[in-house]
C-alpha cells in the first residue's frame, strides 16, 4: 500500500468510512463491474442499517486477475461513483473482503463455499457463462475439465484442479459442502427469465454427469434437501468507467482508486424470497422480497428492454450516437411513449408496490442520463435474440386483445430497417443470426440507390425486405396476422425521416 492508494487503511477525510466486515459470508461468483455497483452497495449499506458485518463477500473472478489485482492491494475497499443526470455523488464501499483468481486459487474458494459461515452465493457470469446449449441444457464439452476435476476431488486427489468455469466451480463446491451438509442458498443474478431454476437445472446437469450413479447420491441428496435457487432480478445500469471518472474521483478523494466503479442512481433488486438458511437484511436496503419475481421481470422485460430496443434501433436510423441523445429527439420520444403506455403497460398486471406508470417515466429519465455511456449501436445488437422476448410477448397480448400495437410495429420496422442499411453498406450486424439476416437482404434487387429507398420503387423493396425479415422462424408469434404486417411495412417511411 502507498499513501496515494485508497485502502482500508488509508480512508480519506470527509467521506463515511466503508463497512469492516468480521467475516465471510457470501461468495460471488463474477466480480465484475456490475456487482460491485448493485448486490455489493446493498449489502454495505444493509450492514450500516443493521449493525450486522457478518456478511463479507470473498468475490471470484472469471478468466481474468484485473479485478483482484485492482482490489487486493486496497484491501477490497472502492468507490462507487453515482452519476446523474444533474448531480453525483461517491461512496465507499467495504463489504467485499477479498477477491480470488480461479486459475491460482480454486482450492481456497472451494474451501469458502463448504465453509460453515458461508451462507449464500451470488453470481454475476454473463448468459454466457452459463454454458448452455441452444436447448438450454448444459454443454458438457464446456466444462468436461471440471466435471473430471469433480470427480477427482470425489476420489480426494491432494492436487486440487484449477476451475476452468463458473458452473464447474460451482459444483465442486457444492460437493465439498455436501460432506457437512450445512445448508446454502445460491442465488443468481444474471438477466435470465426463470434465472434460479434455469441454474438449479444446470447444476444437476452437471452433478448428473460428473458423479454418475450411486457415485453422486451424497451430492443429489445435498441439493434436494438443504440448497435452494431462488430467482432474482436486477436493474441498474453500470458503464465503463473511464480515466476522466477516474482522476475526477481520485482527486475528490485525494487517494487513487484503481476499483472504482461508476452507477446511475436508479437501482432495483427483486428477490424470491426462498432461502436455505441465514442471509442479509438486503430489504433494509431497499431491496424487494417476494414470492413470486416473475411479474417484476415481466415488467422490465416489456418496458424498459423494450423501449430500450425501439429508441436504440430507431435513434442509430436518425443519426443518434447515444440512447440519451436518442430518446430527447422529440419523434422518438413520442413513438417510445407509445410503446410504453399505450401497447406494453396494458399487457401487464402490477407487482405489489410498483407503479406501473411512474415506472415507465423512470425509464425514459433513465435513457435520458447522458452519464451512462449507452450507445444506439451497442443496445442494437442481438435482435433476433431479443425481439422475441421484449416485442413479442407485448404483440401478442394486444392481438389476443383485440389491439395492433403501433409502438411495436414501429420498432419492428427500425429494426429490419436497421439490419436493411447495415447488411448493404457491408457493415453488417452483430447477431447470432446474421448470415440469416443477410441472405434475406441481399435476396432482393434493390432500386433507388444504396438504401433502396431513393424513389418509390425504392421504398417498395424496402417494405419486401421488411416482410422477409419478419417472416425469420420465431421471430414474431405464428399466429401474426397479415394485417399488422402491413403496419409494420407502412411504418418505413416513418423511420427514414
Amino acid at each position: 500500500m502507498t499513501d496515494d492508494r485508497l485502502h482500508r487503511d488509508n480512508v480519506p477525510v470527509g467521506i463515511d468510512a466503508p463497512v469492516m466486515p468480521t467475516a465471510v459470508g457470501i461468495v460471488h461468483l463474477g466480480i465484475g463491474a456490475f456487482h460491485r455497483a448493485h448486490q455489493a452497495v446493498y449489502t454495505e449499506r444493509a450492514a450500516i442499517a443493521t449493525g450486522d458485518t457478518s456478511w463479507g463477500i470473498l468475490g471470484v473472478t472469471q478468466r481474468s486477475a484485473t479485478v483482484r489485482d485492482q482490489l487486493r492491494p486496497q484491501g477490497g475497499v472502492y468507490a462507487v461513483l453515482t452519476a446523474g443526470e444533474q448531480e453525483s455523488s461517491v461512496e465507499l464501499i467495504g463489504s467485499v473482503v477479498d477477491v480470488a483468481y480461479p486459475a491460482e486459487e480454486t482450492e481456497r474458494v472451494l474451501a469458502t463455499l463448504a465453509a460453515p459461515t458461508t451462507h449464500v452465493v451470488t453470481l454475476t457470469i454473463t448468459e454466457k457463462g452459463y454454458a448452455r446449449r441452444p436447448d438450454g441444457s448444459l454443454d458438457l464439452d464446456a466444462v468436461a475439465g471440471d466435471l473430471e476435476a469433480l470427480r477427482a476431488d470425489a476420489r480426494g486427489e491432494t492436487s486440487v484442479r484449477a476451475a476452468g468455469s463458473a458452473i464447474g466451480l460451482l459444483v465442486r463446491g457444492l460437493a465439498a459442502r455436501a460432506a457437512s451438509g450445512a445448508p446454502i442458498t445460491v442465488l443468481t443474478c444474471d438477466n435470465m427469465v426463470d434465472n434460479g431454476r434455469v441454474l438449479e437445472r444446470l447444476l444437476r446437469q452437471a452433478a448428473d454427469a460428473g458423479l454418475p450413479g450411486t457415485e453422486g447420491d451424497t451430492l443429489r441428496g445435498f441439493l434436494d434437501a438443504r440448497v435452494t435457487f431462488p430467482c432474482s432480478m436486477v436493474d441498474r445500469i453500470v458503464p465503463a468507467t473511464t480515466p476522466e471518472q477516474r482522476d475526477h474521483v481520485a482527486q475528490a478523494l485525494g487517494v487513487r482508486d484503481e476499483g472504482l466503479v461508476v452507477g446511475e442512481p436508479f437501482a432495483q433488486w427483486v428477490i424470491e424470497d426462498r432461502f436455505a438458511g441465514p442471509r442479509p437484511a438486503w430489504e433494509a436496503a431497499g431491496a424487494t422480497l417476494t414470492k413470486d419475481v416473475a411479474p417484476f421481470e415481466q415488467a422490465k422485460l416489456r418496458l424498459l428492454n423494450g423501449t430500450h430496443s425501439l429508441v436504440a434501433y430507431s435513434g442509430w436510423l436518425a443519426g443518434h450516437a447515444t440512447i440519451a441523445a436518442a430518446v430527447t429527439d422529440p419523434v422518438i420520444a413520442q413513438r417510445a411513449r407509445q410503446y410504453l403506455f399505450e401497447d406494453a403497460l396494458p399487457t401487464l398486471t402490477a407487482p405489489d408496490g410498483l407503479d406501473l406508470h411512474q415506472y415507465g417515466e423512470q425509464i425514459l429519465a433513465r435513457f435520458a442520463n447522458p452519464h451512462t455511456g449507452h450507445t444506439t449501436a451497442q443496445v442494437a445488437m442481438d435482435g433476433t435474440q431479443k425481439i422475441p422476448f421484449r416485442w413479442g410477448g407485448v404483440l401478442a397480448d394486444a392481438l389476443a386483445d383485440g389491439r395492433e400495437p403501433a409502438g411495436v410495429a414501429f420498432g419492428l420496422a427500425a429494426w429490419a430497417e436497421f439490419v436493411r442499411r447495415r447488411t448493404r453498406s457491408g457493415e453488417g450486424v452483430d447477431d447470432p443470426r446474421a448470415e440469416e439476416l443477410a441472405a434475406v437482404v441481399t435476396a432482393f434487387e434493390v432500386p433507388g440507390g444504396a438504401d433502396g429507398l431513393g424513389d418509390v420503387e425504392g421504398l417498395a423493396g424496402a417494405e419486401e425486405d421488411v416482410r422477409a425479415l419478419l417472416g425469420l422462424p420465431g421471430l414474431l408469434p405464428e399466429s401474426t396476422p397479415e394485417s399488422f404486417l402491413d403496419a409494420v411495412a407502412a411504418e418505413i417511411g416513418a423511420v427514414n425521416r
